[in-house]
């Protein structure tokens, strides 16, 4: 080790083989998934060490190099802070300095699942319909040529390496916030794969496996300010660790290929047969109500969700959403009760040691809000009830992305929409509401072709404009 690095978190990089290449090397899987994985591998054995793939930037490959390719993920619960050394990951690849050595990685014999976490925006699908967007600009990049750009490319282009190298397929793992993700991701790979080779896809179809998942934790955005605290309570500086909450879920549909796989339920994840009732309690209930806080807090001036429901009308708002508006649209799964699991979700966004914040979960709302709100909105109106508290997130999000918040200043709105979306904005809110209700690949038919909605969300809407966002808040929690 360097002189330089004496004081820096290290730990000797195993040399055991990948059993798992994961696409997406963010802070929510090294947080999540990973410790998950070096738990597994701790109590059972066998070598499924991770080759993490950075599909953007070299930033988190050049911090954890030094290390040894070793991290520190901090819990941060009210009664204090507890460190633990990961050391799972066996390397990382930065896909635009390689992409051939990613899909090398991705055709290794002794490579089983490729994991995914890419957010919403990396499928490059309609998150209204879950199809392929045939006409993204990397998508058709992909079809024309054969080292990939999207996450997509690569799965499709890594299953046909392994195709031709006479290997059974991996099993592609996705642990981001879709529902009935794994479905998805097998339709959009099945889709591009189809275009590329049809043999190809029909040998995915017939051969693959695509479990769905749900996962379940709270990680907030490492600040510089967390590294010097972590440096000061471990004594080793470490430039790449992850903060998370103590809570932890992870709920698995038990279908992979050949069976191979972490012994995961020996270290609490939940092995199941179908993963849907999970995924709809959690993306509406959790993520839902987060969109929802997000959007409506950040206009209220609120920097975290912890500020936001420390606020009684906040309180009083997301607890209603939940009891009046989101529980009644689910079936719980099995042995879940669940107006103690909405308990449970408020006393983990009020913890104080937790600062998630509002901007960051706001960011890609164009992709969040079908599966985290609007299914909860179309089902509600379907069966006649009313949902005025999602209504209102909606418009929120909607004067969100116009990219000024109340007092009229700018807001950097991180969006694959963003230009469209700040474009639609007018004086007049039901002409607003109109051009919004327009996007096909936000609004569901059943929702752009409900003129009820439509009057309901201009009314929520002009209520924001003309009252904000606390005013709204407190009308309708108290209404």
């Amino acid at each position: 080790m360097e002189d330089g690095l004496r004081d820096r978190l290290y730990r000797e990089a195993s040399a055991s083989p990948a059993g798992i290449v994961h696409l997406g090397l963010g802070a929510f899987f090294r947080a999540h998934g990973a410790i998950y994985i070096a738990e597994a591998m701790a109590k059972s054995g066998g070598d499924w060490g991770i080759t993490g793939v950075s599909l953007q930037s070299p930033g988190t490959r050049d911090r954890l190099r030094p290390q040894g390719w070793a991290y520190t993920a901090l819990e941060l619960g009210p009664e204090g802070e507890k460190p633990q050394v990961v050391s799972v990951l066996r390397e990382v690849l930065v896909a635009p300095e390689d992409r051939q050595a990613v899909l090398d990685a991705m055709a290794a014999p002794q490579v089983k699942i490729v994991s995914l976490t890419v957010t919403e925006k990396g499928y490059c699908h309609e998150p209204s319909t879950g199809r392929l967007n045939r006409e993204h600009p990397d998508i058709r990049h992909d079809l024309a040529e054969p080292l990939p750009k999207t996450a997509p490319g690569f799965l499709v282009r890594g299953l046909q390496a392994r195709r031709a190298a006479g290997l059974r397929p991996f099993t592609v793992l996705c642990c981001d916030n879709l529902p009935e993700n794994g479905h998805v991701v097998r339709g959009v790979v099945l889709e591009l794969a189809r275009l590329i080779d049809p043999a190809l896809a029909d040998w995915i179809e017939a051969e693959g496996a695509f479990p769905s998942t749900m996962v379940d934790r709270i990680v907030p955005a490492t600040s510089p300010t967390d590294l010097n605290r972590l440096e000061a309570l471990t004594g080793a500086r470490d430039e790449a660790p992850v903060m998370h909450e103590p809570f932890r879920q992870w709920v698995v549909e038990d279908r992979f290929v050949d069976d191979a796989r972490p012994d995961l339920a020996s270290v609490g994840v939940q092995m199941v047969e179908d993963v849907t009732p999970f995924e709809h309690m959690k993306l509406r209930m959790l993520n839902g109500t987060h969109s929802s806080l997000a959007y409506l807090g950040y206009l209220a001036g609120y920097e975290t969700i912890a500020d936001t429901v420390a606020d009684p009308d906040f309180s009083a708002f997301v607890r209603g959403l939940w009891q009046g508006e989101i529980i009644p649209a689910l079936t719980p799964p099995p042995g879940v009760d669940l107006a103690a699991y909405a308990d449970a979700l408020h006393e983990r966004y009020a913890n104080p040691a937790i600062r998630h914040r509002t901007w960051q979960i706001a960011m890609d709302g164009s992709q969040k809000l079908p599966q985290r709100i609007l299914g909860t909105i179309a089902e509600a109106r379907a069966a006649g009830r009313a949902v005025p508290g999602l209504t209102l997130a909606v418009a929120a999000w909607m004067r969100y992305v116009s990219g000024r918040d109340e007092a009229g200043q700018v807001i950097e709105v991180k969006d694959p929409l963003a230009p469209r979306l700040a474009e639609l904005w007018q004086e007049e809110p039901a002409r607003t509401v109109q051009g919004f209700l327009a996007l096909a690949e936000v609004f569901p038919p059943v929702l752009r072709e409900d003129a009820g909605f439509a009057d309901d969300l201009t009314a929520a809407l002009s209520g924001l404009v003309e009252k904000g966002a606390r005013a709204m808040i407190r009308e309708r929690a108290n209404g």
